[in-house]
């Protein structure tokens, strides 16, 4: 059967890492617009070759589009920007976070890589459109370049697929990569000493294992802890079900997707004052100082007394759904270049 061709602007969407958010993102464009993807992948760009690559690949995409949709401020968007402007194309850069960190103390940020800074720089003052996940990213945007245009465009949750279902059991829920790095990161040291005060509550951490992460934490982990790997999503919708609070103990967020699509499913959070997390979870939540065992695993108690999961999915329902990022993204695109 013949497909109705899409109409508006051509996209071309690029991105260093096809995450969950780009690859929502991505799909949402491919529903309305004829969209063409470069997936450059993680690696560093070091070599001539990969790079000359890299650029006339751009290059021929840019050629056959309207404009172009990057995800993180990384070398890729970089070239996007400077070819969009040589041939007189419209350029949005989506800032995830990192491209605009600067935290000497755990060693994160692409402002503390070699060579980085300028790009970015660029990347902000030159795009038609920088898109921030939140005001706190915004800010910090806004403290290396001024963009011709920005706009807060947080990250959506599909409230439809992260829905509440059966019975809250007294789960302390968390949710990442487990590595070194993120030990102090995501707070794991934390939440840790917060289950050691907590002996009768059970708590979940779950997520990938990288390097030696687990081992680490392992050595000093309570007997409350349990570990579990990498699951598939109907598996971690299930745990978002299960547990009535989610801990989200972080050094710094840009936004925190996890966090969004476990309130989305009636958990109650608790959080760092850090980063953008107090601002996602507003008044449907717990916000401690970053560290503060004591502070956090009292948060702790109260919340699996609360009755907040239904405050908590509304909050995100009304903030944070799918459909609120779509329909923003959808009028900075097609609204008219002036």
């Amino acid at each position: 059967m013949h497909q109705p061709q899409k109409k508006g602007p051509r996209i071309l969407f690029i991105t260093s890492n096809l995450s969950s958010f780009a690859e929502g993102d991505l799909r949402m464009l491919r529903e309305s617009y004829p969209v063409r993807e470069v997936i450059v992948g993680g690696n560093p760009i070091q070599s001539l070759t990969r790079r000359l690559s890299l650029g006339l690949t751009i290059l021929s995409g840019v050629l056959g589009a309207d404009m172009t949709f990057s995800w993180f401020a990384h070398n890729h968007a970089y070239l996007a920007v400077i070819i969009s402007r040589l041939l007189g194309k419209r350029s949005l850069v989506v800032v995830g976070g990192y491209e605009v960190a600067r935290e000497p103390d755990i060693e994160y940020g692409a402002l503390l890589v070699p060579g980085m800074a300028g790009k970015i720089q660029y990347i902000i003052e030159n795009a038609d459109c920088i898109l921030a996940v939140s005001e706190f990213s915004k800010s910090e945007i806004l403290q290396v370049a001024r963009p011709r245009r920005i706009e807060t465009v947080y990250n959506g949750v599909d409230t439809s697929v992260f829905s509440p279902g059966g019975q809250k059991e007294n789960i302390v829920l968390t949710v990442c990569f487990i590595s070194t790095a993120n030990i102090r990161v995501k707070g794991l040291d934390t939440l840790m000493d917060a289950a050691r005060r907590l002996p009768e509550t059970r708590f979940v951490l779950l997520g990938q294992a990288l390097g030696d992460g687990l081992e680490t934490l392992n050595r000093d982990a309570p007997d409350n802890v349990e570990f579990i790997g990498q699951v598939q999503q109907e598996e971690l919708i299930r745990w978002y079900r299960r547990a009535k609070v989610y801990c989200q103990l972080s050094y710094r967020e840009s936004f925190g997707v996890a966090l969004a699509e476990a309130m989305s499913c009636e958990c109650v959070p608790v959080v760092t004052d850090r980063g953008a997390l107090p601002e996602v979870v507003g008044d449907a939540g717990f916000v401690v100082p970053y560290g503060d065992a004591d502070a956090t695993a009292t948060a702790i108690s109260e919340a699996l007394r609360s009755d907040g999961g239904r405050a908590a999915r509304a909050r995100v329902e009304k903030e944070f759904s799918l459909e609120r990022r779509v329909q923003k993204i959808r009028s900075v695109i097609e609204e008219k270049p002036v």
